[in-house]
C-alpha cells in the first residue's frame, strides 16, 4: 500500500510567490519491505523552483572535441556527444507529407525557421537518432483499473520500439505522483515499475506532467527529453491549471509530450470528454508532440510505435535569437520546410518558448552514446 500523507506532490504556481516551490517525490515502501518485483526505496526528489529561468544543462562536461554548437562529435573516451551552446534555442521538428508519412530525407537548406516573424539563421542542423531522456506516465486514478494491463504492455513495446541507449523512467499518478522507477534502460526494472498499479483516486495530470517536466530537466542524461503521458479522463485534483502547466514547459524550453486519451467510454462526446481532448491537445501543440485518441485498447500499442517513429525521425534544428535573451518575455517559433518533389510539407515543433535570461554563453556538452543513421 503506498503512504496515503506522505511524499505530497507539491507544485509552485505561478502567480503566487508564496506558494513553496515544487517537488515530484517518489515513493516509500510500506512494510513488511517490498517484494523483489517492487521499486527500491528512493529519497524524496526536489526539482527545479524557479518559474522563470531554465536551468543550466544537467551533466555538462567541457568539450573534448571542437566541433560546431549541436553538432555530434566524437570525444576523446570514444563516445559522442551533442555539443550545444547554452543559449542556443533547439527545436525538434517533425516533418510529414499531406498524406501524413514522415519525411526523412530533408537537409539543412531546406528548412527556415522564424522567431516572432523575423528570419533566424540556423547554427546546427542534425537528422540522427539520439537516445533521449523518456518520461512515461500512466494514469493511476480508480477508472483505469481495467486498462492498466494494456496500456503497460503497449508502454513497454514503446521502450523495445525506441532507441537502445534511451534511459526512462515511470511515474504513476492519481491524486499524487510517484515515481516508481527511476532512469533505466533496463526493461525489467521499467516493467516492475509499471506494474505497481493502485487504481484510486482522482487524477491530478497538470501536476504530475509539471513536476515531471522540472525532474526530466534537472536529472535527464540525455539533451532530447520526451514525456509520454497515457490517461482516461480530465484532470480533477491538481493544485496548479492547465495553462501554467504549459508555460511551465516553456520556461524550461522543456520537453515534447506526447498524449494518450483513452476518452472512447465517454460514447456521447460529453463535456468533460470534450475538455480533457482539448487539454491533451494543448499539452501536445504547445511541444511539438502529438494526442492521440484510439477507439480502444487494442490501437494503443500501433500508437506506441508511431510515437516511436515520431521521436526517431525528428530533425534537431538549432540557431540564435535575433534577440537579446535579456529583453525576456514569450517568443513565437514557426518553421517552413520546402523541397523538391513535394508540394506541401507540413511541419511540427513547439510553438514558442520563454528565453533563459540567466544563461551564461559558451559551449557545454552532453554525453550521448553514438547515435544510429537515420535511413
Amino acid at each position: 500500500m503506498r503512504p496515503c500523507s506522505s511524499w505530497l506532490l507539491a507544485l509552485p504556481m505561478f502567480l503566487v510567490c508564496s506558494l513553496p516551490g515544487s517537488g515530484l517525490v517518489q515513493q516509500t515502501p510500506a512494510q513488511p519491505p517490498p517484494s523483489p518485483t517492487q521499486p527500491e526505496k528512493q529519497q524524496p526528489l526536489n526539482v527545479d523552483r524557479d518559474p522563470v529561468a531554465s536551468p543550466d544543462p544537467v551533466g555538462t562536461a567541457p568539450a573534448k572535441e571542437t566541433t560546431a554548437p549541436g553538432s555530434i562529435g566524437r570525444g576523446e573516451n570514444g563516445r559522442y556527444t551533442l555539443q550545444r551552446n547554452v543559449d542556443e534555442v533547439v527545436l525538434n521538428v517533425t516533418v510529414l507529407d499531406p498524406q501524413m508519412h514522415l519525411v526523412t530525407t530533408l537537409t539543412k537548406d531546406d528548412f527556415k525557421v522564424f522567431e516572432d516573424g523575423a528570419l533566424q539563421t540556423v547554427t546546427s542542423f542534425q537528422h540522427q537518432d539520439i537516445p533521449v531522456s523518456l518520461g512515461i506516465l500512466v494514469d493511476n486514478s480508480g477508472s483505469m483499473r481495467a486498462k492498466r494491463s494494456a496500456v503497460n504492455t503497449s508502454a513497454l513495446d514503446l521502450v523495445h520500439y525506441s532507441n537502445k541507449d534511451d534511459e526512462s523512467f515511470v511515474v504513476n499518478f492519481s491524486d499524487e505522483a510517484y515515481i516508481d522507477q527511476d532512469f533505466t534502460s533496463n526493461i525489467n526494472k521499467l516493467r516492475d515499475g509499471l506494474t505497481h498499479i493502485d487504481s484510486k483516486g482522482g487524477t491530478a495530470l497538470y501536476d504530475a506532467i509539471m513536476a515531471s517536466a522540472d525532474y526530466l530537466t534537472k536529472n535527464a542524461k540525455r539533451a532530447k527529453q520526451v514525456l509520454l503521458v497515457i490517461t482516461d479522463g480530465e484532470d480533477n485534483a491538481s493544485s496548479t491549471t492547465l495553462e501554467e502547466t504549459v508555460r511551465r514547459i516553456q520556461d524550461l524550453q522543456g520537453p515534447v509530450v506526447y498524449t494518450i486519451g483513452l476518452l472512447y467510454d465517454d460514447t456521447g462526446g460529453g463535456r468533460e470528454a470534450r475538455r480533457a481532448r482539448r487539454a491533451l491537445e494543448m499539452l501536445s501543440n504547445e511541444t511539438g508532440g502529438i494526442s492521440f485518441f484510439p477507439k480502444n485498447l487494442e490501437q494503443v500499442d500501433e500508437i506506441a510505435g508511431e510515437v516511436a517513429r515520431d521521436i526517431r525521425e525528428q530533425y534537431t534544428i538549432g540557431y540564435h535569437s535575433t534577440k537579446a535573451a535579456s529583453l525576456g518575455g514569450f517568443r513565437t517559433v514557426h518553421v517552413d520546410a520546402k523541397a523538391k518533389g513535394y508540394n506541401k510539407l507540413i511541419v511540427r515543433t513547439k510553438t514558442g518558448y520563454y528565453p533563459n535570461t540567466k544563461a551564461k554563453p559558451g559551449p557545454a556538452t552532453v554525453p550521448v552514446s553514438e547515435p544510429h543513421a537515420s535511413n
